[in-house]
């Protein structure tokens, strides 16, 4: 390797050619990204701050500050393509950017402990696959997968453990599944499996842990335990779980895992039964899984979590179901309920947060509360995805993109993350890439097709675009999946900040939909 050559990861560049391959392969980027890159890679792992880095890509001009988000975003996408796993490039907030990851040095310049830190990185990094369910009878599937929910709840707690979330790990149910795909596709040190048998009042459940990069099987047990020591048994997984891949790991925090359980067994076999229709957001499902979860918190008054799950279905009711003030006022209820009963429950936070920054335009306390959320769980794709959409529709796209594309990277077979890509989508509109934007919404609007929302911004950023007649069939689109949608109908739900709410409306107007 020349003097001037740095590496990270699968990635070299040239610093005197200003090149960027990847597995010397070279990597196409434009030349303010390589600026951009080139100033970092210099910086040899040290935070570089926005104003330094415009005085040495636009040196004597004065450009908008977005310029720097256009274009690190830009080397986002291309870093993530050999990413492995790991972040190379990251936000520090307030400060502004550095690169890790370096595995050799600038001329005149120290060494980085970026390194270490992303081979740590990739050490702590787990998917708990879905659990067979051994019981013959499909009825008692949502009990496995509940029960993988648990664990997966309890192990996004360890801030120092990066967890994927449950819909990418399910792509992998009820096929067979070699440990060593799990690893490359998601990119995970440990991955846990497992399977359920529940037979009356008794559960029987084998679990074992397997470090990907020996196929070694760090920990294994079965338990028998009768129903009422359901809760206590998912602690257990946790904790021999973390034991095996931390032993060191302080008390403390393994006792952050622990959460206030449901003291009511059939209010949590009713919260189970509500998930397949909690997240579609669409108020026909709303309606049927609403009656199930106020059965719940009738059941047990203080079940943060069902408050959550009611909260969300109401507002989707409200948001999509005609704007009935009795709709909203419930939704309030029960997030606030959410946060009186869950203030450790990560996903709680974050469905409660976004019904009151939507619902209640308290984006104070919603931030306030994503914060929080995050705390608990740095990797809770709820909390990342929901406040990314947040960040977005009050126009600070910097932050919702990079909380965005970092749900994105930690769940990248989750379907719930078309907000992630429509939080994308609305930020990229903002700053004017249309382009993204325009690919952001189609991946919004590939794994969720019901997003009306998501269709209204692919329409604008066509429209922005010079491309009128695909602008009007996406439009087209959002009447289709929102029979009832009108300009003034969004504004009531996502005007936060002007300077992003009235270029989109001004782009509907244009296209046809309705005031």
């Amino acid at each position: 390797m020349n003097r001037n050559e740095v590496s990270f990861g699968r990635f070299s560049l040239d610093l005197g050619q200003r090149r960027l391959a990847r597995d010397g392969m070279p990597v196409q980027l434009g030349s303010r990204a390589i600026d951009i890159l080139c100033a970092l890679a210099a910086a040899n792992g040290e935070v570089v701050s926005k104003d330094e880095l415009m005085t040495r890509v636009w040196p004597g001009v004065v450009v908008d500050e977005n310029n720097i988000q256009v274009h690190v975003s830009a080397l986002r996408k291309a870093l993530d393509e050999g990413r492995g796993g790991q972040d190379y490039l990251v936000t520090v907030p307030g400060r502004g950017y550095r690169l890790i990851g370096l595995a050799s040095s600038p001329p005149a310049t120290n060494a980085s402990p970026g390194g270490a830190l992303g081979a740590a990185a990739a050490k702590t990094s787990i998917a708990v696959l879905p659990f067979q369910n051994m019981s013959g009878d499909p009825e008692q599937e949502y009990f496995a997968d509940g029960m993988v929910e648990e664990i997966i709840t309890g192990l996004s707690r360890i801030k120092w453990l990066s967890v994927i979330s449950r819909n990418s790990t399910f792509t992998y149910k009820n096929r067979p599944t070699a440990i060593g795909e799990v690893a490359d596709k998601l990119g995970v040190r440990y991955v846990l499996e497992g399977s359920v048998r529940k037979s009356g009042n008794r559960v029987r459940i084998a679990a074992q842990l397997i470090d990907t990069a020996s196929g070694g099987h760090l920990w294994a047990e079965q338990y028998d335990r009768v129903m009422e020591d359901v809760f206590a048994l998912q602690d257990e997984i946790t904790m021999c779980v973390i034991g095996a891949i931390e032993p060191s790991v302080r008390k403390a925090e393994i006792d952050r895992v622990r959460r206030q359980r449901p003291s009511n067994l059939n209010a949590y076999d009713l919260v189970l039964r509500s998930m397949p229709f909690v997240f579609t957001t669409t108020p026909k499902d709303a309606d049927k899984a609403i009656p199930l979860l106020t059965e719940a918190v009738q059941l047990q008054p203080d079940y943060g979590a069902a408050h959550a799950f009611l909260s969300w279905c109401l507002h989707h009711r409200y948001a999509r179901g005609g704007l009935h003030e009795e709709d909203r006022v419930a939704a309030l209820n029960h997030s606030h309920a959410a946060i009186a009963n869950g203030s450790d429950d990560a996903t709680a936070l974050a469905i409660a947060a976004h019904v009151i920054a939507l619902d209640e335009r308290d984006t104070t306390t919603a931030f306030k509360l994503f914060d929080r959320a995050l705390e608990l769980s740095s990797s809770n794709v709820f909390a990342l995805s929901l406040s990314a959409l947040a960040l977005a529709w009050i126009g600070k796209a910097e932050p919702a993109i990079e909380r965005a594309e970092r749900a994105i990277r930690l769940s990248p077979f989750d379907s719930y993350n078309f907000r992630s890509h429509r939080a994308l989508a609305l930020a990229h509109f903002h700053t004017r890439q249309y382009e993204d934007a325009v690919h952001a919404a189609r991946v919004a609007i590939d794994h969720n097709p019901n997003s009306g929302a998501a269709r209204a911004i692919l329409a604008a950023a066509l429209l922005r675009l010079g491309r009128p007649a695909e602008a009007k069939a996406a439009a087209r689109g959002v009447l289709q999946f929102e029979s009832g949608v009108t300009i003034s109908g969004f504004s009531r739900m996502a005007e936060f900040e002007p300077a992003v709410f009235r270029p989109l409306a001004d782009a509907w107007r244009e296209i046809g939909l309705p005031d």
